[in-house]
């Protein structure tokens, strides 16, 4: 019951603004409850007085107030059962956005952590087990206790007697749900995980089909989906073989409870001191007696089950974001793009050892600095660092020499242009990918951003152009075109700040050329740092900083590193022939090609001693 108690804590607030209905439907219940006695009543009359008279006058009155009666109940009960389905509906959809809400701000290490699949089995299945706890399971059994007072109390105005005698069987029911309980809530819970795992094994197959089939790992996939499988099989069976055992328990007990009512029934009238219009409307009233009790019963296997979601969705509210907004942000400002690393050193929170050390660097606006080293040297974790998905675990970094943790999460990742290493498409039009970079952004914008990053022509050439639907993994355009794509999300945006990570990962040198002069286009004007192992990009980069172990280990231009003879030459072997530039554009008036202190002005101000 402790399980419970918290889930109700943790839970019950969502119903905020809703609880008016639960009463509005308890409301329903009891209407119903009073229709059904009544009409229960109405049949012992009409047994009594028409039946056993065979007298057809006597049978119009109790006939047509049964038939009255009936209908008011069944119009109430269906807006009862309309309105507690909208109520539960609701509450489902708030849930759902609180932990969907949630889970957005968890940092990259928890989804590692998790698989996806079992992630959206909790966001689905477990979000529905909760329900049943919080809004039906309450109502349920206000409405189950309302029907159960209702029928003991006309059973006892009948004959209190046989009631009372009757009585004495309820509390097995009661008994046998707390039996069955804990077995029920472990099968609950080895069936909703199984289910994770089953949705995760069909998603990771699926999106890896092509190394499934180019190595002959069918049967090894169907495997792993028998595993768990039978594992959800096993759980699945086990729980309905529980509930099953509890459902025929309580349909022997129920018999026996009829049957018992019937005997003294039949001796009752046999005595003269019943009538059988009332005998049978006390098996009636027996009767739907002890569904409500029965249901009383069965709540608690229901909440026993629903306890096992609940700990799997706590797990996922427990989970912390690692970064947010600040008490009191510094107020937003025209970002120009100084970006400043001082001292800076961070460590992954499961690992165990720092994946940078004392990183410093500064980058001002319109420069392109590359950021190279060897694989696993702590690259690609700047740019988690540079758009806060971490923050360091000493040092800081500034933007306009603020520090990061003193600006809101929505300005900075607005000031802020990423185009990760993977080609990250979403499930929609063209449109709608190249517009995710700008919400609200017109047509007309959409255009020519896609004109900017040589995507309008093969977006043209398509039979529905921009509304041509696409998703990942889509066959529909090559992977240098799904690129340029991405290129205009982030030209869109138009950032003061761009962070390219490995931005020809993945394409052939004819892909890795087409999409060389929208990159040009993109850095134009903009603080630029990319994270790259494609050295071919360098020799006209304002600075390249070599990043090994962690740590900054050579900083300059190609011509200064190549001299050196150091890191970065190693890194950079022989260039090929055919190297194209990436950037090769005329010195403008007043380019900064050396790094200098931000101006002493506006929020620059707000920051000392960096």
């Amino acid at each position: 019951m402790r399980e419970v108690r918290e889930a109700f804590r943790r839970f019950w607030p969502l119903t905020r603004g809703d609880r008016k209905w639960p009463v509005v439907i308890v409301a329903c219940v009891v209407v119903s409850a009073l229709a059904e006695t009544a009409a229960i009543l109405l049949f012992a009359e009409l047994t009594d007085t028409a039946l056993k008279a065979g007298s057809l006058s006597a049978f119009w009155g109790p006939a047509g107030a049964w038939l009255a009666v009936a209908a008011l109940g069944a119009l109430v009960g269906c807006l009862g059962n309309s309105l507690a389905t909208w109520t539960a509906e609701r509450f489902v959809l708030r849930l759902r956005a609180q932990v969907f809400r949630h889970v957005q701000e968890l940092p990259p290490h928890f989804f590692q952590r998790h698989r996806h699949g079992d992630l959206v089995e909790r966001l689905t299945g477990d979000v529905e087990a909760i329900e049943q706890m919080v809004v039906s399971g309450v109502v349920g059994t206000v409405a189950a206790a309302f029907s159960a007072l209702f029928y003991s109390a006309a059973a006892l105005y009948l004959r209190w007697d046989l009631a009372l005698a009757t009585f004495v069987l309820a509390p097995l029911f009661l008994l046998a749900a707390r039996r069955f309980s804990g077995r029920i809530r472990e099968a609950a819970q080895d069936e909703r995980v199984a289910d994770g795992a089953i949705t995760s094994v069909v998603a990771e197959s699926l999106g890896n089909i092509v190394l499934t089939q180019a190595y002959n790992r069918r049967r090894d996939e169907e495997r792993r989906l028998d595993r768990e499988a039978r594992a959800w099989m096993r759980a699945s069976v086990r729980g309905a073989r529980l509930n099953e055992m509890y459902e025929q328990f309580v349909e022997v007990v129920e018999t026996l409870c009829v049957l018992a009512v019937i005997g003294l029934g039949v001796w009752e009238i046999s005595a003269d001191r019943m009538t059988l219009g009332r005998l049978l409307a006390f098996a009636a009233f027996i009767g739907y007696l002890y569904p409500p009790v029965r249901n009383l019963g069965q709540l608690g296997l229901t909440l026993t089950a629903a306890t096992a979601g609940a700990q799997r969705l706590n797990e996922i509210l427990d989970a912390q974001p690692s970064v947010g907004d600040p008490a009191e942000p510094v107020p937003a400002w025209p970002v120009r793009g100084w970006i400043g690393l001082h001292g800076v050193h961070f460590r992954y929170p499961t690992a165990h050892r720092d994946s940078l050390t004392d990183v410093s660097f500064a980058a001002a606006p319109g420069e392109l600095v590359i950021i190279t080293g060897p694989s696993g040297a702590g690259k690609s974790t700047l740019s988690k660092l540079l758009t806060r998905f971490y923050d360091p675990s000493a040092g800081v970094i500034t933007l306009d020499g603020v520090p990061l943790p003193h600006l809101r999460l929505e300005f900075l990742r607005e000031q802020i242009a990423l185009l990760p290493q993977e080609t990250l498409i979403l499930t929609g039009t063209i449109r709608e990918n190249i517009g995710a970079g700008r919400p609200g952004a017109s047509d007309t914008e959409i255009e020519q951003a896609a004109r900017a990053a040589a995507a309008h022509d093969f977006v043209t050439a398509l039979p529905a152009g921009y509304d041509t639907r696409i998703a990942p993994g889509t066959a529909a355009l090559s992977g240098g075109q799904l690129k340029r794509i991405t290129i205009a999300r982030a030209m869109l945006r138009a950032a003061p700040v761009l962070v390219l990570d490995e931005p020809t990962a993945g394409l052939d040198s004819v892909a890795a050329r087409q999409v060389v002069q929208p990159l040009r286009r993109l850095m134009s004007g903009r603080t630029t740092l990319m994270i790259t192992h494609d050295l071919s990009l360098a020799p006209d980069a304002d600075r390249i900083l070599v990043v090994d172990d962690g740590r900054l280990v050579e900083a300059g231009t190609h011509t200064e590193l190549v001299a050196r003879q150091g890191a970065y030459a190693r890194l950079l072997g022989p260039l090929p022939e055919d190297t194209v530039p990436l950037r090769r554009l005329p010195e403008a008036p007043g380019r900064i090609r050396t790094v200098s202190p931000p101006p002493r002005s506006g929020p620059a101000d707000t920051v000392s001693g960096l």
